[in-house]
C-alpha cells in the first residue's frame, strides 16, 4: 500500500494557492459587472442589479477601511488575531452566489436556493484557502464571509428577484475559461500593495504595522517613565 509521500501531487488548480485566487477582485469584479449588466437588462432586474453593485462597493469600502486601520494605525484585535477583513472571502461571498443565480437562471425558489447555497459553499472554501495559504486568520476570513453573505442576502431582500433568461452559452464558457486561466496564471494581484500605500499615506508612516506588532506586549511604565518590553514574535501570517 503506498504511503502519503508516494502519492502523486495534486494538480496545480486543486492546490490551495491556486484555488485562493478565485477570491481575487481582478477575477471577480469583471464577473460581477457582466452578471449585473445582464440582470439589469431583464424586466424588473434593474433594482437588484444596482443593489448588488452598491452593496459590493460598500462591503469593499468597509474591508479597505479595516485594513487601513491596522496597516496605518495598528488598530486590530489581538485576542482574535484580527488585522482586517479578508477581501477574498468578502468578494467570493458577495459575487459567486448571485452570479450563479444569474448565469443558471433557476425558475423555482428551490432552484434559486440551491444555487445560492452552492455559491456560498464555494465562497466558504475560498475563505478556508486564505487560512491554508497563511494569508489570514480565522477571524478575518469569517468576517469577510459574513460581510459578503450579508450583501447577497440584502440584494435578495431589497427587491423581488426576477427570473432572467440564462446567459448565452458563449459568455458563460468564456467567463469560466477566464476564471480558470486566472487561477492558473493571472498576474499577481496588486490590491494589497495599493491598500498598503493608501494606509501609509493616510497615516503619514514610512513602514506598515504587521501582524507581529499586534501581539507585542504593551510597554510597561516604571518610576523612570516609559520602558518598552522585549519584542515577542507573532504568527507568520501577514494581513491581506
Amino acid at each position: 500500500m503506498p504511503t502519503l509521500d508516494a502519492l502523486p501531487p495534486l494538480p496545480p488548480l486543486l492546490s490551495w494557492a491556486a484555488f485562493t485566487r478565485l477570491g481575487e477582485a481582478q477575477l471577480l469584479l469583471p464577473a460581477l459587472v457582466l452578471a449585473a449588466a445582464w440582470l439589469a437588462w431583464q424586466r424588473g432586474g434593474a433594482r437588484p442589479a444596482l443593489a448588488w453593485l452598491a452593496g459590493t462597493a460598500l462591503a469593499a469600502a468597509l474591508t479597505t477601511a479595516s485594513k487601513v486601520a491596522f496597516i496605518g494605525h495598528g488598530l486590530g484585535w489581538a485576542a482574535l488575531d484580527f488585522t482586517g477583513i479578508s477581501g477574498h472571502a468578502m468578494f467570493a461571498a458577495s459575487v459567486l452566489p448571485l452570479a450563479g443565480c444569474v448565469a443558471a437562471a433557476p425558475r423555482t425558489p428551490r432552484g434559486q436556493v440551491a444555487w445560492l447555497a452552492a455559491g456560498l459553499g464555494l465562497a466558504a472554501a475560498v475563505a478556508v484557502s486564505r487560512v491554508m495559504v497563511q494569508a489570514h486568520s480565522w477571524s478575518e476570513v469569517l468576517a469577510g464571509l459574513a460581510l459578503g453573505a450579508a450583501v447577497t442576502a440584502g440584494v435578495r431582500a431589497v427587491a423581488a428577484w426576477p427570473v432572467p433568461r440564462p446567459l448565452p452559452g458563449a459568455p458563460v464558457a468564456l467567463l469560466g475559461a477566464a476564471l480558470l486561466l486566472g487561477m492558473a496564471g493571472a498576474p499577481p494581484s496588486r490590491t494589497h500593495d495599493w491598500v498598503t500605500r493608501l494606509a501609509l499615506a493616510q497615516a503619514g508612516r514610512a513602514e506598515p504595522f504587521r501582524r507581529a506588532d499586534l501581539h507585542r506586549p504593551a510597554p510597561l511604565r516604571d518610576s523612570r517613565g516609559l520602558r518598552p518590553s522585549p519584542a515577542v514574535a507573532g504568527p507568520s501570517l501577514q494581513p491581506r
